[in-house]
């Protein structure tokens, strides 16, 4: 039983409310169909603290997930290169979506946030070392 619940669609109370008792200090605003979820994350004792943006849609029955980083403003490396694995240099590339990565089965409190720390702290020694270390492929 309890694995079956696990595997069901979750809705946008269910994500905002798991999200809400998660990381309580975070606002949480959602609808029938969205949620904006706004707080800060810190990836590592020496890193600063980044206010994110989570923006949660549901559109033709498949999730869309937008995340920005409001404060500190993203900035490129020294050599100029463009900030990797993001679109437009908007939002975070955090997961490959044809790929089934993030489904409606899952939380964004336990994906969405701990991959955009992830994401955070490589592009921390992105910006020291001048490489991207997380891997992964962008479009």
């Amino acid at each position: 039983m309890i694995i079956k619940n696990l595997l069901r669609n979750k809705t946008i109370a269910q994500q905002a409310s798991a999200l809400k008792f998660k990381f309580p200090e975070w606002n949480v605003n959602f609808n029938a169909i969205s949620l904006i979820a706004i707080g800060k994350i810190k990836p590592t004792s020496r890193s600063e603290a980044y206010t994110v943006e989570i923006k949660y849609f549901i559109i033709k029955k498949k999730p869309l997930v937008q995340v920005k980083i409001l404060d500190p403003i993203l900035i490129k490396n020294e050599k100029e290169e463009e900030i990797p694995h993001m679109y437009s240099q908007e939002s975070l590339c955090l997961f490959m979506p044809k790929y089934n990565e993030f489904k409606k089965t899952d939380l964004i409190c336990d994906t969405i946030i701990p991959w955009t720390s992830l994401w955070l702290y490589y592009y921390e020694i992105w910006h020291t070392t001048g490489t991207w270390l997380g891997g992964g492929l962008h479009v």
